[in-house]
């Protein structure tokens, strides 16, 4: 424990949102590249598909979660989500518009600013059995 924190839990939720990252990174270039949708619509779409998909990776290994109530608590983890979201496309604006950073370095530093956000969120709200 590290100022309360479980730095196994806090390394399982550094896998999971790995794996996250992939899918973010890819459905983003998917759609933005390829598919030429607006870069925050983009970025949006691949966010909330990487965050469902870290949902049940984060409920059943990070967290190790059993609340039987698995749609309450999805909205809830949904809902602190679209806050890191909002953290997320914020610093992207951010670093990307104002600052005219590359949209690919914006992104991967909005992915660590947003991670913080959501560890915490999650671990207190969403997964606080």
């Amino acid at each position: 424990m590290l100022f309360g924190i479980d730095i196994w839990q806090l390394f399982k939720f550094g896998i999971t949102g790995a794996a996250g990252f992939i899918i973010d990174f890819g459905v983003t270039y998917l759609l933005k590249e390829k598919l030429k949708v607006h870069k925050y619509i983009a970025n949006s779409v691949a966010f909330i598909l990487a965050a469902t998909n870290n949902y049940f990776l984060n409920r059943n290994w990070t967290f190790e979660n059993s609340d039987p109530d698995m749609t309450g608590q999805y909205i809830t983890f949904m809902i602190v989500s679209m806050g890191g979201l909002l953290v997320n496309n914020g610093t992207i604006w951010f670093l990307n518009d104002r600052r005219k950073m590359n949209f690919w370095l914006a992104k991967f530093l909005a992915v660590f600013v947003s991670m913080i956000w959501n560890f915490i969120g999650y671990k207190f709200f969403t997964f606080n059995q």
